[in-house]
């Protein structure tokens, strides 16, 4: 999948681009960020054998196609690779379960009618966590969905640390204000159920709560998305993980125009 980006603003955007990876060393390459980010720069614990392989790693990364953005200035194709997503459509002749599953009740998405996206691992080098870079993952995904024709998106976003007490005003802004139609809202594991509804409604400033949500989250919000009954603490990766259900027919349409279907013409 490559998208079109000259038009963007910043100088190196002529050596960027979103693509979906179509080698192994390129998923290789995914991971390896993924590790970089992940365990060596937000603290998660990894298992012996990532640790010494330098990669994070499951049995769902077969099964998904990953979205990368590449500075081809550093190379093409593996040595390039400085943004990841991780995608798994429901329709895929691989699927078999979704991931989430592992934190939450799934089974209402599973069960939704129309065409279902989930996506996760997503991680941007730190030298490039820019606006640009941004713009080029929510690019590649709107060509996806294009492409697929899905109807319904979702994940585990993470905000960092975890203490639900030290994000009370982020987890209380979501839940009074996004939490998901009840046709769709997933809710936490009862043994992993953590409450959101830690403050009053009248209690949170919305222009604070939203300065303290993770970009990714706030991307989320922008794109009509909701989230799901209760937060998972993730000790391994040192977050605390709400669930985002974005229906793609509630996406604005100016919103969307940024991100139009030439995204998708090579995919």
């Amino acid at each position: 999948m490559t998208a079109q980006v000259t038009e963007l603003a910043e100088p190196a955007a002529a050596s960027m681009e979103v693509r979906l990876a179509t080698t192994s060393s390129e998923i290789e390459a995914a991971q390896r960020l993924r590790f970089r980010v992940f365990y060596q720069e937000m603290g998660a614990q990894p298992t012996a054998e990532m640790a010494a392989s330098g990669r994070d790693f499951d049995q769902f990364d077969a099964i998904c196609d990953h979205l990368l953005v590449i500075d081809r200035r550093l190379g093409e194709g593996s040595p390039g690779v400085v943004g990841t997503y991780r995608l798994l459509r429901r329709e895929s002749d691989k699927f078999q379960h979704f991931y989430s599953a592992g934190e939450y009740e799934v089974a209402k998405i599973a069960a939704f009618p129309g065409r279902v996206l989930e996506l996760g691992r997503s991680c941007v080098d730190s030298a490039y966590r820019t606006k640009m870079t941004m713009q080029l993952l929510w690019r590649g995904i709107a060509g996806y969905v294009f492409t697929h024709n899905i109807d319904l998106m979702f994940g585990c976003a993470s905000l960092p640390g975890t203490n639900p007490e030290a994000l009370a005003v982020p987890l209380s802004y979501l839940y009074h204000h996004h939490l998901a139609p009840e046709d769709v809202r997933p809710r936490a594991l009862p043994e992993l159920y953590t409450n959101m509804n830690l403050l009053p409604a009248n209690a949170i400033n919305a222009r604070q709560a939203v300065v303290a949500l993770p970009p990714l989250v706030k991307g989320y919000l922008r794109l009509g998305g909701f989230v799901g009954d209760g937060a998972v603490i993730d000790r391994q990766f040192n977050t605390t993980d709400v669930c985002v259900i974005v229906k793609t027919d509630l996406i604005t349409d100016k919103y969307f125009r940024h991100y139009d279907r030439t995204a998708a013409r090579n995919l």
